[in-house]
C-alpha cells in the first residue's frame, strides 16, 4: 500500500482537523500509515491501542455492555474526542481564540478478527468518529473464513482512513473490498448548536421539551438518571414524586458520568427521544451532585435507594472521608434536598431507612417507604433482556 508524491495521505495531512485515535482488537495499520509519511502531526495528536479488555475498561472509565460493538465504538470515539479537545487546549494554552479555531475529532475502531483460533462469533468492524458537530459510526460484518488476518486489518484500516478523511474535511476514500453480501451501515446523528456547546463545555446545561407550567415559590424537582432506557418505573417515581412535592418533575441526563462512558450524539438523541414533548428534559454537564446542586440550588432530587447509598460512598470520594463530608455540606448549603424511593437491588428492597447513611446526607433525605412504592425494573437488566414485572405498591 505505497503511496505516490501526492498521496491520499498526504492529502489527509492537508486537512486542519487534528485527531485522536484508538484501536482495539483491529486497524491498526491505518495508524503505521497516517504515520508513516511526513505531515503526521498535523493529522494525530494521539494514537491509543488498549488491547486487553482491561485495558478498554480503563480507557473508557467503566466497562462496556459488549467489548465489539457500534455502542462501543461511539463511547471510543468520544472518550477520544476528549482527549483530544484537551491535548489541543493544552498545547495552545490561555489562547482561547485559537483554541476555537482548529478543530479536533476522535476516532475510534473496534473489531473482532480472524485469529490463530476459531471464533465462534462473527468477524465484524466498528469505527466511529467523533467531532464537535457530529457523531458518526460504520459497522461491517466480514464473511467468516474468506480472508486471511492480514486481509482483514487491511479492510478494518481502510475504514478507519476514511473515517479520519471524513473528520479532515478532504475527498479522500480509500476503497473497501468488500465481498459479494458484505455491506457497510452507517449512522449518522449531527447535532444541533447548543448541543455542540455543552460538549464543548461552553454551556452547562441545554433543556428540552416544555418547561414545567410552575409558578410557585419552589422550584421544580429535578429527576436524574441515564435512563437507558426510560422505564415504567421511572414514569411512576415521576408521578408519585409530583403527587408528594406538589411540585412538577423534570429530568436530567448528564453527557459526563461518574463511572459510564461519556455521551454521543447519537446516544443522547436515542435517551431524549424516549420522553413526550410535554416532558421537560435538561441535558447537564454535571456528573456528580455536588455539581448538580450547583446547577439547580434549592431543588429536591428524585432517587433512588441505590443512587442516595452511591453518593455515601467513599470510592466517589477518592476514599477521603472529609471529601465527602464537604461534597455533602455544599449540596446542603444550596438547599438541596433528596426525595428517596426504595428499590429492590439482587433481591433485597433497598429503603431509606435500612441504609447506613452520614448524618449529614440522612438530614436531607426523606423517604418514599416500600408499602407506597418499589421499583424493581431495572434498566441494566432491560438492556440485557433480565427482568421481572415491576411491583408497585400503593
Amino acid at each position: 500500500m505505497s503511496e505516490s508524491p501526492e498521496s491520499p495521505i498526504e492529502r489527509i495531512h492537508a486537512g486542519r482537523v487534528r485527531v485522536g485515535i484508538v484501536c482495539t482488537g483491529g486497524g491498526v495499520q491505518a495508524l503505521a500509515r497516517l504515520l508513516s509519511e511526513s505531515g503526521g502531526s498535523r493529522t494525530v495528536l494521539e494514537a491509543v491501542v488498549p488491547y486487553c479488555r482491561r485495558a478498554v475498561i480503563r480507557y473508557l472509565g467503566a466497562p462496556p455492555d459488549q467489548f465489539c460493538a457500534e455502542p462501543t465504538a461511539r463511547s471510543l470515539a468520544m472518550a477520544a474526542f476528549f482527549r483530544a479537545l484537551e491535548l489541543h487546549r493544552e498545547e495552545l494554552g490561555a489562547d482561547s481564540s485559537a483554541q476555537n479555531g482548529v478543530p479536533v475529532a476522535g476516532v475510534s475502531c473496534t473489531a473482532s478478527l480472524a485469529t490463530d483460533r476459531p471464533k465462534r462469533g462473527p468477524h465484524r468492524i466498528h469505527v466511529a468518529a467523533q467531532s464537535a458537530a457530529a457523531t458518526v459510526s460504520w459497522s461491517l460484518e466480514l464473511e467468516k473464513g474468506r480472508r486471511s488476518r492480514a486481509e482483514e486489518e487491511d479492510v478494518a484500516a481502510r475504514m478507519i482512513l476514511n473515517a479520519v478523511a471524513e473528520v479532515k474535511g478532504t475527498s479522500v476514500e480509500f476503497p473497501l473490498p468488500l465481498l459479494p453480501g458484505e455491506a457497510v451501515f452507517t449512522h449518522r446523528a449531527e447535532a444541533p448548536p447548543a448541543w455542540q456547546e455543552l460538549l464543548l463545555g461552553e454551556t452547562d446545561a441545554v433543556r428540552l421539551g416544555v418547561p414545567a407550567d410552575w409558578t410557585g415559590s419552589a422550584p421544580p424537582a429535578i429527576f436524574p438518571g441515564a435512563f437507558n432506557p426510560l422505564h415504567a418505573g421511572h414514569q411512576r417515581m415521576a408521578e408519585m414524586a409530583e403527587k408528594i412535592l406538589g411540585v412538577p418533575v423534570e429530568f436530567e441526563i448528564s453527557i459526563l458520568n461518574v463511572d459510564k462512558p461519556p455521551l454521543d450524539y447519537a446516544e443522547l438523541r436515542r435517551r431524549a427521544a424516549q420522553f413526550s414533548l410535554e416532558e421537560s428534559v435538561w441535558l447537564t454537564r454535571a456528573p456528580t451532585f455536588e455539581e448538580k446542586s450547583r446547577r439547580f440550588p434549592g431543588a429536591v432530587f428524585v432517587v433512588g435507594a441505590d443512587t442516595i447509598r452511591r453518593i455515601a460512598d467513599p470510592r466517589y470520594y477518592g476514599h477521603d472521608g472529609a471529601a465527602r463530608e464537604a461534597a455533602i455540606a455544599r449540596i446542603a448549603d444550596r438547599g438541596c434536598r433528596f426525595l428517596v424511593f426504595a428499590r429492590s437491588v439482587e433481591g433485597r428492597c433497598l429503603e431509606l431507612e435500612n441504609l447506613d447513611l452520614p448524618p449529614a446526607l440522612r438530614a436531607v433525605c426523606r423517604g418514599v417507604p416500600r408499602e407506597q412504592f418499589r421499583e424493581d425494573l431495572s434498566s441494566s437488566d432491560l438492556r440485557t433482556g433480565r427482568h421481572d414485572t415491576p411491583e408497585f405498591l400503593d
